[in-house]
């Protein structure tokens, strides 16, 4: 969750930032028609992936317009975000508290969660219980990523230490999911906190044992935890709130149908996931993945706040003001129409 971008990538931001401001983003100070949606070919997009699969999301906005633009990295979503390229998208809360720092609480709001828990720690067989973690390799897929994050606040809670080039009573080594999964079957690591589908991939084709499941960590929001967000650019929020709010129907309407029918839900999800990759997600992955997630609209606002605050104590994120980052009253109404009750941002307060 690192907020200290180099000069070459502030100076971007603050230009991407500048155009967003200025409205040059969508050109000549005009306004895009129509909601540009950005999402990651992931199961822990899946109301996105069924959304868009099942044509939720064009029938709700109509004549709104509506596109969509996928990613295989957070900060990609957030610079997309500040130079107008996509209106909302599916994200995780490290990139989000990113570009909520980075622009001063500008580019952006949460306007709906999306999906909980599903990640932890998986380790090789012969490691038992924590002890046996002492002196062992692990892997996070990114420096101040969520999961490090999660992995380094975990190591802390030991007594044990963990620098960032690796060293310490545990080494922590950064490498993209796919690469952790590939150096644990090749014995290079003895573990990795991964999100999913990665842990269910280590569990499944190589016998990988659960040894932390990061919900557990979470007993202040019952296990709960944010894994995806949805948001929104706060310029679009603003010029187009009818937008926003055909949007979130279809979020909610794609959650619901997603809890409603598991199996169809995994279908559909898996389907699409391989209309955008070209392969095909193991089913017994796919099925073990989706078990272990939660979709739900709540953006469990205590959890990302709690994460900052992880984030700041093992030196990976500067002090920020959390404060403003939830526009969740657009949600509300739409969750009372569908029956559903209300959910709270940081403050207790919808839009808090």
């Amino acid at each position: 969750m690192r907020v200290s971008p180099s000069p070459t990538k502030a100076a971007a931001v603050a230009l991407a930032l500048g155009m967003v401001v200025t409205g040059c983003a969508a050109g000549a100070g005009e306004t895009r028609s129509g909601l540009t949606l950005g999402y990651f070919p992931n199961i822990t997009h899946a109301p996105a992936l069924v959304g868009v699969e099942n044509g939720i999301y064009d029938e709700a906005l109509g004549d709104t317009g509506f596109s969509t633009q996928t990613f295989n990295a957070g900060p990609d979503v957030i610079n997309a975000l500040f130079s107008g390229d996509v209106d909302a998208a599916f994200v995780g809360p490290n990139p989000t508290i990113n570009g909520w720092a980075q622009s001063g609480g500008q580019a952006l709001r949460i306007v709906a969660g999306s999906t909980s828990g599903g990640a932890g720690l998986v380790v090789r067989p012969g490691i038992d219980d924590v002890d046996d973690l002492r002196g062992t390799t692990l892997a996070s897929p990114q420096l101040g990523n969520t999961q490090d994050v999660a992995l380094r606040w975990f190591v802390r809670g030991q007594g044990w230490e963990a620098d960032t080039a690796g060293g310490g009573d545990i080494s922590i080594i950064p490498q993209e999911n796919p690469e952790a999964v590939s150096s644990f079957g090749a014995g290079e690591i003895d573990g990795a906190w991964l999100p999913e589908p990665h842990l269910s991939r280590l569990r499944v084709e190589y016998g990988a044992e659960l040894l932390v499941d990061e919900a557990d960590m979470w007993p202040q929001t019952e296990g709960r935890f944010v894994t995806t967000n949805l948001i929104v650019s706060a310029r679009f929020l603003e010029e187009q709130p009818e937008a926003v709010r055909a949007l979130l129907e279809a979020h909610v309407a794609s959650v619901d149908w997603i809890n409603d029918n598991p199996e169809r839900a995994r279908e559909t999800a898996t389907r699409h996931l391989a209309e955008l990759t070209g392969s095909e997600l193991n089913p017994e992955v796919a099925e073990a993945a989706l078990d272990n997630l939660t979709f739900t609209a709540d953006p469990v606002a205590a959890s990302l706040r709690s994460g900052a605050e992880h984030a700041e104590a093992v030196g990976l994120l500067e002090p920020v003001d959390l404060n403003g980052i939830y526009a969740l009253d657009p949600l509300n109404d739409v969750l009372a129409e569908a029956g559903h009750g209300p959910v709270a941002g940081l403050e207790g307060q919808g839009s808090a």
